[in-house]
């Protein structure tokens, strides 16, 4: 199964575990005595081992392209390789001058789990600006489609989850929204004793994060880490700017009912001298 073929997964980096090749390992007395030289064996091989373009051909008003492909993948294909014809005109094979055989590839490292032995896996590498938790979620699901087919003793362990962080994330800026909600309703009822006055700051909190996440999704940003984090930043300078406008309105309407003491104010009284009105 190809986790290639999950939407929006750029790569699968694997980690660990050993990589097959097919290792040709030669006879130099042999080589001699065919008289066949180490550039010969290794360009037999690279010519034995590609494919060819034959162009297109048009088939039912359809066109085909035609490839050749002769990619070496067995140990056959291998000891049937000719390097030159003898005197008598007897092909020399590669399976005469070198044993070919399977084995892996030379390693510089292993990968270990919890100090329990050496372990394969894989990293899923997600495509850039695409969005974390749908990925994580087709990669589970295609996780517990593999698991029936594994083999005995065979399991696949999950060492970082993503998703996992994301939905912290997500929790705890929506706990920190209610916090705050709660504070600043507090706050402005205590201090202020005015509830319109402490609906303004609360009723800016979710405007202004709805106005945020919708120049988001038309920029075509995602609500990733950075941004929920930025998020959390900002709500609190916006609280800070909603309880300071609103205790400087209030500081000015008792200024102006001070010094106009059998006024009325209404929503069309403006201030003398500072042209500005209170709504």
């Amino acid at each position: 199964m190809s986790w290639k073929t999950i939407p929006d997964v750029a790569e699968v980096a694997s980690v660990g575990g050993v990589v097959k090749e097919y290792q040709v390992v030669i006879d130099p007395q042999r080589l001699a005595q065919y008289g066949i030289s180490l550039a010969e064996v290794k360009s037999a091989l690279d010519a034995s081992n590609q494919e060819a373009g034959g162009s297109s051909i048009e088939l039912a008003e359809a066109e085909y392209m035609v490839r050749a492909s002769g990619y070496l993948q067995t140990l056959d294909d291998f000891n049937h390789i000719v390097l030159k014809a003898s005197e008598n005109g007897v092909p020399v094979y590669l399976r005469d001058v070198a044993k070919v055989q399977i084995g892996p590839e030379m390693r510089r490292g292993i990968a270990e789990l919890n100090g329990e032995g050496e372990v394969a896996g894989g990293v899923v590498i997600l495509r850039s600006g695409k969005n974390a938790r749908e990925v994580i979620a087709a990669v589970k699901d295609k996780l517990e489609t593999l698991k029936s087919s594994l083999p005995e003793g065979v399991e696949i362990v999950t060492t970082y989850d993503r998703s996992q962080l994301i939905d912290r994330a997500i929790d705890n800026l929506s706990g920190k929204l209610l916090e705050e909600f709660i504070v600043v309703a507090v706050v402005c009822a205590l201090f202020l004793w005015h509830v319109r006055s402490a609906l303004v700051a609360i009723i800016s909190l979710p405007l202004g994060l709805c106005i945020a996440f919708i120049v988001m999704h038309f920029q075509g940003l995602n609500a990733n880490i950075m941004s929920l984090g930025g998020i959390a930043i900002a709500v609190g300078a916006m609280v800070d700017a909603a309880i300071v406008m609103i205790e400087n309105a209030h500081k000015r309407l008792e200024e102006w009912q001070h010094q106009h003491p059998d006024a009325t104010l209404d929503n069309k009284t403006r201030w003398a001298g500072d042209h500005r009105c209170v709504c």
